[in-house]
C-alpha cells in the first residue's frame, strides 16, 4: 500500500519540478500561459416562479476591525470570529450585493451598491455593480424601477455616475417613506453632529439625493412596492430599513438587506450590535423575529452582506442561526 505522507509528497513534488525544469523525465517544460490579473465578472442568475433574478456584487471592502465593530463585546470575540472564518487576521471583510429582478414587466434594482465614484479610491474594491450589470447584459437605462431598502451610502451611492448624472436615467427611485423622514430631518442631522458616522451618514443623503426630492417615490411597509415584490418592515439597523418578499406562482424568496450584517458574525451571533445599527436593541429584536420566519418557512434568503452570490437557507441553531449557502446552479 502506498504511504501518502507529507515527506513523500514534497519529495515527489521537488523531484518532478526538477525533471520539468532540467527537461530530463517524464514532465516537459512548457512557457507558462500569463495571468490574467483580474476578476471574473460578479453575477448569478437565479429563479424565482417566473422571475429572473440576479445577484450583482458590488465588490468587498477589508479593513482592519475597529475596537468597537461589534459593540456590546470585547474586541477579541470578534477577531476570534473573524479568525474562525479565516478573515484575514484583524481583518473583517464585508460583501455588498445588490439584487435585480426581472419580472417581466418591470426591471427592478434593489439598491446600487458603493458607486461608480467609489471604485477607483478603492482600488476596485467596491463599485462594481455598473461594470457587472453591463457583464450581465443589462443596460441601465432600461432598469425601470431602483428600490432602496435603506438610506446608507453603500445602498444608495450607486444612484450617480462618478459626475454626478443618474446610473440608471429612466428609473422611479424609491425609497422607504420613514427612512426618508429620518434622514431628512434637520433636528436629527444637529443631534448627530457628535457622531462622525451618523453626521456622514445624513450629509451623503444629502449630497446624493439633492435635486431628486420631488422625483422620489415613498414607499410605505407592508405593501406590494413592485410587481411580485412586497416591502416588509425590519427596523433597527435604520429607523425606516425594509426587506422584500420577492413572489411569483408558489415561489418566493426574501431579501434581507441589512437584517444582519455579514452572517459570520450576526447571524451565529444575533444578539451582537454591529456598529452601524441605528437601534441596536430593536436591531436585535428584528433579528430574531426575521429569522424565526425564515426558518420556519425553509424560506430561500438573500443577504446584501452574505458571500456572493448571497443566496441561501436559515436554520435555528439553538438560540442562534446559521447560514446554508445554495450550491451553484449552472443552469437557471
Amino acid at each position: 500500500m502506498t504511504d501518502l505522507n507529507r515527506r513523500h509528497l514534497l519529495t515527489g513534488a521537488a523531484a518532478m519540478g526538477a525533471a520539468a525544469v532540467t527537461g530530463f523525465g517524464p514532465i516537459a517544460a512548457n512557457a507558462s500561459a500569463p495571468q490574467a490579473g483580474t476578476q471574473a465578472p460578479g453575477f448569478y442568475r437565479y429563479k424565482v416562479g417566473s422571475f429572473e433574478c440576479t445577484s450583482i456584487n458590488d465588490g468587498a471592502r477589508t479593513f482592519p476591525m475597529p475596537d468597537k465593530f461589534v459593540v456590546n463585546i470585547p474586541k477579541e470575540e470578534a477577531l476570534a470570529a473573524g479568525e474562525a472564518a479565516y478573515m484575514p487576521k484583524g481583518m473583517v471583510t464585508v460583501p455588498f450585493n445588490p439584487q435585480l429582478i426581472n419580472t417581466g414587466s418591470k426591471l427592478v434594482l434593489i439598491d446600487t451598491g458603493n458607486g461608480i465614484a467609489n471604485f477607483e479610491a478603492s482600488k476596485g474594491a467596491v463599485g462594481r455593480t455598473l461594470q457587472n450589470l453591463q457583464a450581465a447584459g443589462v443596460d441601465p437605462k432600461n432598469v425601470d424601477i431602483v428600490l432602496l431598502s435603506h438610506l446608507h451610502p453603500d445602498h444608495t451611492n450607486g444612484i450617480r455616475l462618478a459626475d454626478g448624472a443618474l446610473a440608471f436615467p429612466n428609473a422611479e427611485i424609491m425609497v422607504p417613506g420613514k427612512d426618508w423622514e429620518f434622514w431628512t430631518s434637520e433636528d436629527n442631522a444637529a443631534k448627530a453632529e457628535a457622531n462622525p458616522m451618523m453626521k456622514n451618514y445624513f450629509a451623503n443623503v444629502k449630497k446624493t439625493f439633492a435635486g431628486l426630492e420631488s422625483k422620489l417615490t415613498k414607499y410605505e411597509w407592508g405593501k406590494e412596492v413592485a410587481p411580485g415584490i412586497t416591502s416588509i418592515a425590519t427596523p433597527g439597523h435604520t429607523p425606516g430599513h425594509t426587506s422584500f418578499a420577492v413572489a411569483s406562482g408558489d415561489a418566493k424568496v426574501l431579501i434581507q438587506s441589512d437584517v444582519t450584517n455579514i452572517p459570520e458574525f450576526f447571524l451565529r451571533n444575533p444578539d451582537w450590535h454591529v456598529v452601524f445599527d441605528n437601534d441596536a436593541a430593536m436591531a436585535q429584536a428584528t433579528r430574531h423575529k426575521f429569522y424565526d420566519m425564515a426558518a420556519a418557512e425553509k424560506a430561500t434568503v438573500i443577504g446584501f452582506h452574505f458571500a456572493f452570490p448571497s443566496v441561501g437557507h436559515v436554520e435555528k441553531d439553538g438560540a442562534k442561526y446559521r447560514l446554508i449557502p445554495s450550491a451553484w446552479n449552472p443552469t437557471i
